[in-house]
């Protein structure tokens, strides 16, 4: 008994001084004039407002500027709702397929060892390194009029440039990095011994991710989910290569932005622009939410 006392003893001292050090850390880091302090805050501040907030708030000024009537007016126009309508389709369909690819890729990675694994990461990562335009020029390279399987696709009827099928394609590839991005590094982290216990336990592979799997990785699947969506919505440069700009058909918010722009149709140009900055304010948003539970969840597997 007076051992176990000892040892309590001895680990309260331990986290005291824990605490003491983490404190002396947060002090040491706080060691520069309050003047430099000062100076690198409204440095910050002056660049995020010139950057994000002007920018931002001349678009709802420019969008609302013949009032809210005029700005429902533009959103109900057939072009700005057929854009709308493919904008919502192609990122369901780019969301759902990397759901399913960042999912298998993130676990594959994550839970076991094969050989090209390396090579995996690296191609999971190219679209960050290539550009959106490039990755629409090769769509265009395989699925054109002349493309190695245009001959083919002209022989059976199918349409996948200037269609939604290579608009749906094309913003694919390059989202497809976010979910399996999101999850590997929280994946590892978990490593594999609750996956393990449950297999020893009888359950099968399946239940063993839908079970044990699937509820650890949670939010950091609807993080991913988030960004992937994000990103989808706001494409512009590989879709504008494969979409072929047709009215009314193949253009996206993004693609109407423009053209109505350069038509100097200001205010239905920038109320098609204000849906989009609305996204990304929301996604701002529950970025941080989710953030703030991957944080939580971090905490409660240290303690």
């Amino acid at each position: 008994m007076t051992m176990q006392i000892a040892d309590i003893v001895s680990l309260s001292r331990s986290d005291v001084k824990a605490r003491a050090h983490a404190a002396a850390a947060r002090d040491s880091l706080r060691t520069e004039p309050k003047a430099v302090r000062i100076a690198i805050i409204t440095l910050a501040v002056l660049f995020l407002s010139v950057f994000v907030v002007l920018p931002l708030a001349v678009v709802f000024a420019q969008a609302f500027s013949r009032g809210i009537l005029a700005y429902l007016a533009a959103l109900s126009e057939p072009e700005a709702l057929s854009a709308i309508r493919l904008t919502l389709l192609v990122a369901a369909i780019s969301v759902g397929l990397n759901l399913v690819f960042g999912l298998v890729a993130a676990w594959a990675i994550a839970k076991f060892d094969f050989k090209g694994k390396t090579a995996l990461i690296t191609l999971i990562d190219l679209p960050f390194s290539v550009s959106p335009v490039i990755s629409g020029l090769v769509f265009v390279l395989l699925f054109g009029a002349q493309g190695y399987f245009g001959g083919w696709l002209r022989e059976h009827n199918i349409q996948i440039l200037f269609a939604v099928p290579g608009i749906a394609l094309a913003t694919t590839f390059v989202t497809f990095p976010f979910v399996a991005r999101a999850l590997i590094p929280l994946m590892h982290e978990q490593g594999t011994q609750e996956e393990e216990a449950a297999i020893s336990l009888g359950a099968s592979g399946m239940q063993t991710f839908f079970r044990v799997t699937l509820p650890n990785i949670k939010w950091g699947v609807l993080y991913g989910v988030l960004l992937c969506n994000a990103r989808a919505m706001g494409e512009f440069g590989a879709v504008s290569v494969v979409s072929g700009h047709i009215r009314g058909e193949t253009n996206t918010m993004p693609l109407l932005v423009e053209i109505l722009y350069n038509e100097y149709q200001f205010v239905a140009a920038f109320a098609i622009a204000s849906l989009l900055a609305m996204l990304a304010l929301i996604t701002l948003i529950a970025k941080t939410v989710l953030e703030r539970h991957l944080d939580e969840g971090h905490d409660a597997r240290d303690h």
